[in-house]
């Protein structure tokens, strides 16, 4: 059995339907612009808390001759403001990041975004700036930020333009959902409210803050964001999970550019075989189990080196059950591994599975990192639905960072 007949591991209610195995032709997709930044091919890692931290971003730009566009984990503006340490670390770039030192930013106030803005651009050197606006958690909407903000369109509009004007030159972009629910749909309003007010390009995840990562994306939504878009790039997020996605979604949404979230999860090397189609070229050979474990090698250093050893492994312990994910016999070394400690004791634990089995095709589609449940109702502030007109600012959390 092939790769592409291979059964594989999704969700009941997917309705997956396997995409053209057909490479980019030339002249097929234009390079994505974003203010003065060229991204060639158009594909950008999706920021996630507790994961697009430097040693990953520096892991998946690798396999990718540092092409796409890589966006930090999101970064609170207040606390990043206040100089809080663990705010500054994820903040933080490695030193191969250099022309695309690229943030996301998340708040709910005006003026500490507007700062963190000017900081950034001004004391650190930060090149691209995104705006959170799609954060579904409950932490996140109970506070009236990440999803819940389009709700409020004026608020939007005084938030992104305290940004815009905070990063002068610096291009900023916003990236949202489709909505609180299927039944509240703030899609349209929050790519206009970007348009006018400065942003430099939309990123949509074609779910609802409700969907959470459950069921389909719908990539009919990006379609008709691109359509009421006249002046700047839309990108399209969800459901990425192999290289031929990516020129799908394009194909079918006209939408200039992807972003990838879960699909990287446990295979950082997918930037490489998107790399790939888009130049024209059949994807790369998917890796062996003993070149998956190299990769883990490597990433588990760049966490400690980044993070020191003890940081840096407990970091590492979510990633082993992705990387490993479908491979036979891998289940019994999970348990250990989600607990593993030192670089001596992982790799003890990973030396004796077997280096020449084959990636198991099957499980890239399998659920990675989230749950593929809806939330029953998306928490919001009291009466946050009921004054939708209102502008007024809300306090910022002092820290609501990833990690």
């Amino acid at each position: 059995m092939d790769a592409s007949t291979e059964p594989t591991e999704l969700e009941p209610d997917d309705g997956f339907t396997p995409a053209p195995r057909v490479v980019a032709k030339p002249g097929e997709f234009r390079p994505l612009q974003i203010g003065p930044l060229t991204v060639d091919p158009p594909v950008v890692l999706a920021p996630m808390a507790g994961i697009t931290n430097a040693p990953f971003r520096q892991l998946c730009r690798s396999f990718s001759a540092g092409r796409c566009l890589y966006v930090s984990e999101m970064i609170t503006a207040r606390a990043f403001v206040e100089g809080n340490a663990k705010t500054l670390k994820l903040a933080s770039f490695g030193p191969d990041e250099t022309g695309r030192r690229s943030i996301q930013l998340y708040g709910t106030h005006e003026g500490a975004l507007g700062e963190a803005a000017r900081m950034l651009v001004n004391d650190w050197g930060v090149e691209h700036i995104d705006m959170n606006f799609g954060c579904p958690v409950r932490k996140v909407t109970s506070a009236g930020g990440g999803s819940a903000i389009p709700a409020r369109p004026k608020l939007m509009a005084r938030i992104v333009r305290a940004v815009v004007k905070g990063a002068g030159a610096v291009p900023v972009t916003i990236k949202f959902r489709k909505g609180i629910h299927d039944e509240l749909l703030t899609f349209l309003d929050a790519g206009r409210v970007g348009e006018q007010e400065g942003a430099r390009s939309l990123a949509l995840h074609a779910r609802t803050a409700q969907q959470l990562y459950s069921g389909r994306a719908d990539w009919n939504a990006i379609a008709e964001l691109k359509q009421a878009t006249k002046t700047i790039p839309v990108l399209g997020n969800g459901d990425i999970f192999e290289p031929w996605d990516a020129l799908q979604m394009m194909r079918q949404t006209g939408c200039d550019g992807v972003v990838v979230g879960r699909g990287c999860l446990g295979r950082p090397w997918l930037f490489g075989e998107i790399v790939d189609v888009f130049d024209g070229k059949e994807p790369r050979t998917a890796p062996t189990l003993g070149e998956v474990k190299a990769t883990m090698r490597e990433h588990a250093r760049l966490l400690c080196a980044f993070f020191g050893e003890k940081h840096g492994m407990a970091q590492m312990r979510k990633f082993t059950g992705w990387y490993l994910k479908g491979f036979p016999g891998a289940k019994r070394q999970l348990g250990a591994l989600h607990m593993v400690r030192t670089m001596a004791e992982f790799d003890e634990l990973i030396a004796p599975l077997p280096d020449a089995l084959p990636y198991p095709m099957g499980s890239i589609r399998a659920r990675r990192c989230k749950d593929g449940r809806p939330q029953d109702h998306v928490s919001l502030p009291e009466g946050f639905l009921e004054c939708r007109d209102e502008d007024v600012c809300i306090d910022d959390p002092l820290e609501m960072d990833g990690g």
